[in-house]
């Protein structure tokens, strides 16, 4: 009991210390925590030392924390700003020189700063996409654009809607990079256009392949899947016309470059000068294949207007097929087409090509870690070839009847992968020339990356495929910054 009095004392004295304390009034309270209404409870003076001498002020924030406006609740905090669309692109230089001289070409290859944008935009079933190039070539002697060529300062790559009306059917309409076939870096079915120009001079190889104006439909059965390419206006090649490799002009038996630039008879009449192409495909036991069919022109210049001297695109219809597929440790693929040269199908026409007949069959496996090979073979066989060779005119060398060509690819990748050391080569035992691509590209980290490569060709004669080219032999490098 004398405990219980003894802490109820203690108590109480105690009580009569903080209430007369409590009595006093209380500090100014910082701006901005200053409440108009005293509750019934005052919490206590904050320790000393906490604030500055200017009890009446807050704090100062730290430098780079201050917040211009007030504050925001959790679900109010500003969110960064963001475009109603994807938006992508690259920036990149090249320069390349060639290796020897050629006196109808400049001695630089390469010279271009260039500047890729692009745009899309999808909704549930639809999409738009955009993608431009913005570039300047001194190589050019003007900048004057030209969309079908792709000279000039502005190259439109795509500009495409895509919608989804059903579900067993896509259509693709406007500018679009199309691709067939099982070949590397060798086509058959393939009948849309390419930029020859940019394989050879160290453009980075998505330029090989050059935008179609065209509409397509992509039907998907259970028997099969059909796509239907539809182009109302003939899209050639962007073929080597001397603007900036030399090339073997028969008609002055030499090799001719910026001197005997290339005029061609465009064939650019709407729904006239149209072409069709058509892809049947299934997958059987695990191997994709295909049949093709086409209905146009030779892409790139395959006659000469005797009135005028000037080259054609002769009419060509295509049928093939191929099939691709796992086989052993690594993937195999076959492939072929026969090309019906109708201005010219019997052989008697020495101003448009013959018929022929093309084949590949490639084979691509892993042989170690991260370094992979591949192998091709592909044939050019000329049908009608004696009535070829009585139609040729005097000094004229003619073709071989049949050109075999063999490719090789080897590709390692090192240091993580940022590394890929790249060798593409064609070799053809029938021209007796050859054409070879090494290539060095560094992923420098998730934006810039850097690269060297060469282009070089050789041939015993100058009037085969390769060997037309061996003043073009060139070295390039160049960088990009992606974003």
């Amino acid at each position: 009991m004398a405990k219980i009095i003894n802490l109820i004392i203690i108590h109480l004295l105690s009580l009569s210390i903080i209430i007369p304390l409590h009595a006093e009034e209380e500090p100014t309270l910082p701006t901005g925590l200053a409440i108009k209404t005293q509750p019934a409870n005052i919490e206590p003076a904050p320790p000393a030392g906490l604030f500055d001498n200017k009890s009446s002020e807050e704090p100062e924030i730290p430098s780079g924390i201050a917040k211009s406006g007030p504050d925001l609740l959790p679900d109010q905090e500003e969110k960064p700003f963001r475009l109603p669309f994807e938006f992508s692109g690259f920036g990149e230089g090249r320069i390349g020189a060639r290796t020897q001289n050629d006196p109808y070409e400049k001695d630089l290859s390469l010279g271009e700063v260039r500047l890729q944008l692009e745009g899309e935009k999808g909704w549930d079933r639809a999409s738009v996409r955009i993608r431009t190039d913005l570039l300047y070539d001194p190589v050019y002697d003007h900048q004057t654009i030209n969309l079908e060529t792709g000279q000039g300062w502005l190259d439109l790559r795509e500009a495409r809607f895509a919608v989804t009306p059903l579900d067993f059917m896509d259509l693709k309409i406007g500018r679009q990079i199309l691709t067939w076939g099982t070949g590397d870096m060798l086509f058959i079915n393939d009948m849309f256009p390419k930029d020859w120009q940019s394989f050879f001079i160290g453009r980075d190889t998505e330029y090989l392949k050059a935008p179609s104006d065209a509409a397509g439909a992509s039907f998907f059965t259970e028997l099969f899947n059909a796509d239907l390419i539809y182009t109302p206006r003939f899209n050639s090649d962007r073929y080597i016309n001397g603007s900036r490799i030399s090339y073997y002009n028969p008609m002055l038996g030499r090799i001719a470059g910026r001197d005997a630039i290339v005029q061609a008879v465009n064939r650019n009449s709407w729904f006239t000068d149209d072409e069709l192409a058509l892809r049947l495909s299934r997958n059987i036991g695990g191997y994709e294949a295909a049949l093709y069919g086409y209905r146009g022109y030779w892409k790139s210049p395959a006659g000469m207007d005797p009135a005028t001297g000037k080259a054609t695109f002769p009419r060509l219809a295509v049928y093939g097929g191929s099939i691709r597929g796992v086989a052993g440790p690594g993937i195999a693929n076959l492939e072929f087409g026969y090309y019906d040269s109708e201005e010219n199908r019997n052989g008697s026409n020495p101003m448009a090509k013959n018929n022929e007949l093309r084949f590949l069959a490639g084979y691509e496996q892993e042989i170690a870690t991260d370094f992979t090979a591949g192998l091709q073979y592909y044939l050019e066989y000329m049908l009608q070839y004696d009535e070829y060779r009585d139609m040729l005119s005097p000094g004229q060398h003619p073709r071989d009847e049949a050109r075999h060509v063999l490719t090789l690819r080897l590709t390692k990748l090192l240091m993580q992968q940022n590394l890929m050391l790249s060798f593409f080569g064609y070799y053809s035992p029938s021209d007796k020339d050859f054409y070879f691509r090494p290539n060095i590209h560094y992923k420098i980290d998730d934006h810039w990356a850097a690269e060297i490569g060469g282009n070089i060709f050789w041939g015993e004669d100058n009037w085969s495929f390769f060997g037309q080219f061996r003043r073009d032999t060139n070295a390039y490098t160049g960088i990009r910054y992606g974003f």
